[in-house]
């Protein structure tokens, strides 16, 4: 089997994210460093960063879900629809049938989750509607403390207002804004409204989960902590 498959089947990362990990010498197969297009077989040692990779295994008689943080990439749409050019399940090609928890828009990028666990979609994002989500935005114009004030109070979307949030400058051109509302493009509009474009839209946090150290395209498994924190109430994940 191709090393890049047998890192994938494991459940630590994505094929296209493997290959990378190879790549950057963090891979060993028996000790030696691996190539990309290694293959390995029954009984080979393979190590990540030092530590074997196994599959987590669920509870007896229970299976165990998958449960992914992934860094979307700009380009790519959320939505399971493989008839759409760039869906998201086409872009993660991952072997469970897994779907994305909420929205982030083509022309946005970062933190999005996605579960092999249909039921407990829908409870996760109403849960969702009380966890934090944090950006990381550039604009076209300076930022101002008006604006930041202005954002932060709230702005009339959708024929609504927004809730209070919190917002931050980041340098002269860029912001950071932490939400606890899913507002179709929110951020964007919110922004138009004072007059200003968005130029670059990077969610960074969704409640506990964080961006890290993920590149565009890459993803990983969330923690046992990060489970619990997510949705404390939900047995069975």
């Amino acid at each position: 089997m191709r090393l890049n498959k047998h890192i994938s089947e494991t459940g630590a990362c994505s094929r296209r994210e493997a290959d990378r990990l190879i790549g950057e010498g963090r891979v060993t197969v028996n000790g030696q460093r691996a190539r990309i297009g290694a293959e390995v077989g029954e009984g080979d040692e393979v190590l990540l960063d030092g530590q074997p990779l196994r599959v987590r295994s669920a509870a007896p008689g229970k299976r165990r879900h998958v449960y992914i943080a992934l860094y979307k990439p700009v380009g790519i749409t959320c939505t399971t629809e493989t008839g759409v050019a760039g869906n998201i399940t086409d872009f993660v090609d991952h072997q469970e049938r897994i779907f994305p928890i909420g929205r982030l828009d083509k022309d946005s990028e970062g933190l999005i989750l996605l579960t092999s666990n249909g039921d407990i979609v829908n409870a996760i994002l109403r849960a969702e509607n009380k966890l934090e989500k944090e950006y990381l935005v550039a604009v076209n114009n300076p930022v101002t403390d008006d604006f930041l004030r202005g954002m932060a109070r709230g702005v009339p979307v959708h024929g609504q207002l927004t809730l209070p949030c919190r917002t931050g400058k980041l340098g002269r051109y860029g912001f950071r804004i932490t939400l606890v509302q899913g507002l179709n493009r929110q951020v964007r509009l919110m922004a138009a409204h004072f007059g200003y474009r968005v130029k670059r839209l990077v969610r960074a946090r969704i409640g506990p989960v964080k961006l890290g150290h993920l590149k565009p395209g890459g993803w990983r498994n969330l923690s046992d902590v990060e489970l619990a924190a997510l949705l404390p109430s939900q047995d069975g994940w």
